[in-house]
């Protein structure tokens, strides 16, 4: 395969979930840089689980690049509740786009999943070549299967299409425009709102699921978009191979991680760790070495990062 387009100002691009966590990350991404031509339907417009729908916004709006950012997404709660959405939804949404993209000439896309991909007890840090080496962790299963489809199916469709699609697995995202609903939130999003409302209603306690031993990485929104930007800019399906990971290569227990919202909330009172809730997968941190080589490094670091999103629920989401 020979590549020989480069995103420039005058591409046409379609950001798939353009109000989502990632999608509006890389919306404000491209317009700072200058992209003026973007194209994007609300889930109102547009449902990108049929496929006729999915076909005519291709065939009347004939983009060159794509950023699949659409996804079921959700935490613990979400995932166990409800597998059956999470899979048929995915699944549909990525495969309509991809199909989409290949019939339509699309230059390259860019498919976004989660490192919720990696078996749950597999080596740390999570290297890509880990992928299918053990069982996933139970209470993602659904997310983390259709997640893993996308990514061999952009695989087969460069193989047998020649086409330039590329998978992106991002680590733990929080940012402007999270999910911040108690029953379907991340982690990090949900203990906003708690630890706020706690403070708010002069709680002496917060109550934390699980341990609080669990290691997790974060990353900015802000971060992954800049770095799925630069990865369409520069870097073809022969050199990003058959995924790589988007993280910080750093770890925070969820413990630490509850202490640091609490001092940027301003909360006094105790945490309170609930261990009848699941924990979910041990450790999860990424290895970022492929990134790295491919040029692109994270600028935000956790602490500057969550008063950023604190700052942004204030006004947004309290305010509002």
């Amino acid at each position: 395969m020979t590549r020989c387009c480069r995103m420039d100002k005058q591409s046409k691009i379609y950001v798939a979930g353009h109000r989502g966590l990632v999608g509006s990350a890389i919306m404000r991404n491209l317009k700072s840089k200058g992209y003026e031509q973007i194209i994007y339907r609300t889930s109102n417009e547009l449902d990108l689980r049929n496929q006729q729908g999915v076909q005519h916004l291709f065939e009347q709006e004939r983009p060159d690049y794509v950023f699949l950012a659409a996804a079921k997404v959700g935490g613990i709660l979400a995932n166990s509740g409800f597998p059956a959405q999470f899979l048929y939804d995915n699944l549909m949404i990525q495969s309509n786009i991809i199909e989409a993209a290949r019939q339509y000439g699309v230059k390259k896309l860019l498919f976004l999943g989660s490192t919720c991909i990696y078996p749950k007890m597999a080596p740390q840090p999570l290297k890509e070549e880990y992928l299918l080496t053990g069982e996933l962790e139970c209470t993602n299963e659904a997310y983390a299967i259709a997640k893993i489809a996308g990514i061999k199916m952009c695989n087969a469709y460069n193989k047998e299409f020649c086409t330039n699609f590329i998978s992106v697995m991002p680590t733990n995202l929080y940012g402007p425009n999270d999910n911040f609903d108690l029953q379907s939130s991340h982690v990090l999003p949900a203990l906003i709102r708690k630890i706020h409302e706690a403070k708010v209603n002069n709680e002496s306690t917060v109550s934390v699921w699980g341990s609080g031993r669990p290691l997790r990485e974060f990353l900015h929104a802000d971060d992954l978009a800049d770095a799925c930007v630069h990865l369409m800019k520069h870097c073809d399906a022969e050199q990003v191979g058959e995924f790589v990971n988007i993280g910080t290569g750093k770890e925070v227990s969820i413990e630490k991680l509850a202490l640091l919202l609490s001092d940027a909330i301003g909360y006094k009172g105790k945490l309170v760790f609930d261990i009848s809730k699941p924990d979910g997968t041990p450790r999860k941190l990424t290895d970022v070495s492929k990134l790295h080589h491919l040029g692109w490094k994270h600028s935000i670091e956790l602490k500057e990062g969550i008063q950023d999103v604190y700052n942004w629920y204030l006004d947004n989401v309290i305010k509002s």
